[in-house]
């Protein structure tokens, strides 16, 4: 008698490959330090020198206004400039080419990489969230809608960043010039988006540079989600 090999499905082919992006992530030490150490390290620092301090005319201390930027921040962090960098490693490797001859669709190979960005930065808040939580007495939203508004400027924020991550891999010319591109980029945007500073506090010409990038208006719908109502009234719009 004869076998017919059946082809796996498209979800069982995506769940596959996103087990090995799990596994090769974790296995990347200066990956795993730059995604979750990194962003905790800037919390912990900026916490420590500005936390306490309020932010007139509100009552809002500067960890709960450092807290929502930073989670914005570690969202591009993951779905672009890390994601770029693994694209651009894959096809440094031949990865890419060697899965061209398999029969896995490239639409399971990208929702594996987007899947693998979603678990990360999922990861990544809760750490966050917690550190801030727990040395910073940072206040959570107990309101359903606002958690809501969490899900869904996540998830939006996660698309664009990803988007911008898979378009950026292709104009890097290899991995290792990759990083010195993408560091001052991504440093750039957060100076320019509220999230180390106060966003009303920054130039014009520079607020009009950031509204251009998702990064600021991902930070200002965190922003909506962690910060009181009151704190609406000196937003920028």
């Amino acid at each position: 008698s004869t076998t017919t090999a059946t082809r796996p499905s498209w979800a069982a082919m995506t769940s596959s490959r996103f087990v090995v992006e799990v596994k090769e992530f974790m296995r990347s030490r200066e990956q795993m330090v730059f995604i979750f150490a990194f962003p905790v390290m800037l919390l912990v620092l900026f916490g420590a020198v500005f936390g306490g301090a309020v932010l007139e005319p509100t009552n809002v201390t500067f960890a709960q206004y450092f807290l929502p930027g930073m989670i914005a921040s570690g969202i591009l962090n993951t779905g672009f400039q890390s994601l770029a960098m693994s694209m651009a490693i894959d096809r440094d490797e031949d990865v890419l080419k060697r899965i061209h001859g398999t029969p896995l669709p490239a639409t399971a190979f990208f929702a594996a990489k987007i899947a693998q960005v979603i678990v990360v930065s999922v990861v990544q808040i809760a750490i966050l969230i917690a550190v801030g939580v727990a040395m910073y007495d940072v206040t959570l939203p107990t309101e359903a809608s606002r958690w809501w508004t969490f899900t869904w400027v996540f998830l939006l924020g996660t698309g664009a960043s990803t988007t911008l991550g898979i378009a950026t891999s292709s104009l890097l010319r290899n991995a290792k010039a990759g990083s010195a591109i993408l560091t001052p980029v991504v440093l750039v945007l957060q100076f320019t988006s509220g999230v180390f500073l106060v966003y009303t506090q920054i130039p014009t010409l520079l607020q009009r540079f950031a509204e251009i990038f998702p990064l600021k208006w991902l930070a200002q719908g965190m922003r909506s989600v962690f910060l009181p109502e009151s704190f609406e009234a000196v937003e920028a719009r």
